[in-house]
């Protein structure tokens, strides 16, 4: 995490501020943005005017693929040193999402509908509008506006653990059919001679989650703290000068 008490992100730009990589990331935030922000007035319009959620995914479905599956770049940004931020971190991030889209809801209708697809795409949804826009403003000259700081490290308290709970309902919600199917399953014999069962990797899945969400859930707190409160402890300093 970069200082705290200008609220820039730790995956400002890299390579000694070179403009050309400045401009690539200016645009590809604003472009991740404005796609996130596309998805969430398309959720609004289905869910007003239709009155419900039956068929609110596949509304959705082309641009949030699209929109989930760029952020692939996101880690090659952090591994050539494009931004400074933490690939492993980046990577685990990005590919449990990608992994969800393509490896459940996209492989398993069944899993596609339902209050579990609203949870986890509201979540995202709105987390994401506020990350590209604090990551937009951080390449600009100046703080980052506070409201957005203060919503980027505050908002995470409700929506991360409804879109971890949206997740793990959809993934509980295509077992049943991916045992019945054997979907991306190969037992022995076979030339590889190795046997893969895709229903007990997604129970791996499901399990570690329990370890991993709270050490996640807790880290963030303490860069909230971090961040906000740097920034309120140097506020009455500025007034003293």
């Amino acid at each position: 995490m970069a200082n705290p008490s200008s609220a820039k992100p730790a995956n400002r730009p890299g390579k000694g501020e070179n403009p050309v990589i400045k401009a690539y990331l200016v645009a590809y935030n604003v472009v991740q943005m404005l796609g996130w922000l596309a998805l969430l007035v398309i959720m609004l319009s289905h869910v007003i005017s239709k009155r419900s959620i039956v068929g609110l995914y596949k509304q959705v479905e082309d641009i949030l693929l699209i929109c989930q599956t760029a952020a692939v770049l996101e880690i090659v940004h952090s591994m050539v040193g494009l931004v400074r931020s933490n690939w492993v971190l980046t990577a685990f991030q990005v590919f449990s999402r990608v992994f969800l889209l393509w490896g459940v809801v996209w492989s398993v209708p069944e899993a596609s509908e339902g209050v579990p697809v609203l949870l986890w795409f509201t979540a995202w949804t709105v987390t994401e509008i506020i990350r590209y826009s604090f990551y937009f403003f951080s390449l600009l000259p100046g703080d980052v506006p506070y409201l957005l700081v203060w919503l980027r490290y505050t908002l995470f308290i409700f929506l991360y653990p409804i879109g971890v709970t949206g997740e793990l309902m959809s993934i509980f919600a295509a077992l049943p059919v991916v045992k019945k199917s054997h979907m991306y399953s190969f037992d022995l014999p076979n030339k590889w001679n190795v046997s893969f069962n895709y229903y007990y990797y997604l129970c791996f899945i499901i399990v570690s989650y329990l370890p991993v969400f709270p050490q996640l859930y807790l880290h963030m707190f303490g860069q909230r703290k971090k961040v906000l409160g740097a920034r309120t402890e140097q506020s009455p300093q500025k007034k003293d000068n």
